[in-house]
């Protein structure tokens, strides 16, 4: 029997000077829980860049490499270093059946980035992914819209919503945030 590894909830929030990304550690085997502290968003690019990923782990490790070989590439611009992972992972047979999907941000931009070779920026300044993406996105947005939270608080406080909500998230929260002075 092939169980499918989960990795699963990441949200990123924008608000006046800051940006923040966190997500919950469950990582999950069918029906079991395996790990419950797993770290699923990384400062990379010199602290610059945030990134975090949901889908197979595997998957998601490999394609962070990638990104962040492409970030070198193209000196850490954000834009096209999404844009020409999503090229890759589109038209490359390997890369194609990766299951994953990364959530990149900096001080100016979001982007959720597919494997059907999709490149989101969302309309609104939070974002979320993995199978409590969307609880934790409706809460960001109620809490962005009618709160004075700053965006770290936002996002912390959205993923403990999420963790009782989704079987798949839990409440062992990784939180990293750029701030710009």
């Amino acid at each position: 029997m092939n169980q499918e590894i989960k990795a699963t909830t990441v949200l990123c929030v924008k608000k006046g000077n800051q940006i923040a990304m966190a997500s919950d550690g469950q990582v999950t085997l069918g029906q079991t829980v395996m790990k419950g502290k797993a770290k699923k968003t990384r400062k990379i690019y010199n602290g610059r860049i945030l990134a975090g990923f949901a889908g197979a782990a595997a998957d998601a490790f490999s394609l962070l490499d990638k990104f962040e070989a492409k970030l070198k590439d193209y000196g850490g611009d954000l834009k096209r270093a999404s844009v020409e992972l999503a090229k890759d992972w589109r038209s490359d047979k390997i890369l194609r059946k990766l299951e994953a999907m990364l959530l990149v941000a900096d001080l100016d931009d979001i982007f959720l980035i597919s494997g059907n070779g999709d490149i989101i920026s969302p309309d609104e300044p939070v974002v979320g992914i993995g199978s409590g993406g969307s609880y934790a996105y409706a809460a960001g947005l109620a809490l962005l819209q009618n709160t004075e939270l700053t965006a770290e608080q936002v996002a912390v406080k959205s993923l403990e919503i999420a963790s009782t909500i989704c079987i798949y998230t839990n409440n062992n929260i990784t939180l990293e945030s750029i701030t710009k002075e």
